[in-house]
C-alpha cells in the first residue's frame, strides 16, 4: 500500500530526530553524538529502504525526485511525513527531558561562526549526503548493493564531526525543525537549514544527472 511509505519515512525521521535530540543535550553523550546519529540514520535506511527508499529528509527526497526516482505526487507527502515526525519526535525529547533532574546541557549554539559559514557548512554536507544516496542507492552501478546504509549513515556521522560545531550538522530540514523546537539552535539557523540544504540536494541532483551517473542513458 502506497500509505505504508509514508508511515515508513514517518518512523525512520522520528527515531533520526529523537536520536539527535537525545544524545545532542545529553552531558554524557553529546560527544559521541555524531556516532549515535550516523549509526540511527543507517539502521533507519537498512529497516525502511526497500519500502520508501529511506529518505528520513526532506533535501535527500528532493533530489530523488529530480533525479527521477519519485514522483512529485509522492515527494509532497514524504515531506509532510518528515516535517511532522520531526515535530512529533522533538516533543518526545522535550518531555523526556522536562522529568530529568539536575542541571540541563547547555543549547548547541555556535556563536563562534556567522551565516555564511553555517550555510556552506549544511551546503556542502547536504550535497554530501545526497550525491552518496544517488549513487550507492539508484545508480545501475550499485544496484542490489547491500552497503548503501553504512555509506549513508556514516556521511552524516562525517559531517556532524565535521561541520556540527560550525552549523548544529543538520543536513536535513527535518531535523533542522527539529533541533529548532528543541531550542537546541534559533530560528536564524533553521532558515539557513531550510534554504541551504534543499539547495545542496537540487545541486547533487543536477550534478548527477547532468553527467548521467546513474548509467540511465548507456545500454542497458
Amino acid at each position: 500500500m502506497p500509505i505504508a511509505k509514508y508511515v515508513v519515512e514517518f518512523i525512520g525521521t522520528f527515531f533520526l530526530v529523537f536520536t539527535v535530540g537525545m544524545t545532542v543535550k545529553s552531558p554524557d553523550a553529546a560527544a559521541l553524538a555524531p556516532l549515535a546519529i550516523g549509526s540511527a540514520l543507517m539502521i533507519m535506511v537498512y529497516a525502511g529502504g526497500h519500502i520508501s527508499g529511506g529518505h528520513y529528509n526532506p533535501a535527500v527526497t528532493l533530489g530523488v525526485t529530480l533525479r527521477g526516482k519519485l514522483t512529485w505526487a509522492d515527494a509532497i507527502p514524504y515531506w509532510v511525513a518528515q516535517f511532522v515526525a520531526a515535530v512529533v519526535a522533538a516533543g518526545c525529547v522535550l518531555f523526556i527531558k522536562a522529568t530529568a533532574t539536575g542541571a540541563p546541557a547547555p543549547p548547541v549554539n555556535p556563536v563562534s561562526y556567522g551565516p555564511v559559514a553555517w550555510f556552506l557548512g549544511e551546503f556542502l554536507f547536504a550535497f554530501a549526503l545526497v550525491y552518496v544516496v544517488l549513487n550507492s542507492a539508484t545508480a545501475k552501478g550499485t544496484e542490489g548493493n547491500s552497503f548503501y546504509g553504512l555509506a549513508i549513515g556514516f556521511t552524516i556521522m562525517v559531517g556532524a564531526f565535521a561541520i556540527g560545531p560550525v552549523s548544529g550538522g543538520a543536513f536535513n530540514p527535518a531535523v533542522g525543525l527539529g533541533i529548532t523546537v528543541m531550542r537546541l539552535v534559533d530560528f536564524t539557523h533553521l532558515i539557513v537549514y531550510l534554504i541551504a540544504d534543499f539547495l545542496g540536494g537540487a545541486a547533487a541532483a543536477f550534478l548527477f544527472n547532468a553527467f548521467d551517473m546513474g548509467g540511465d542513458k548507456l545500454p542497458a
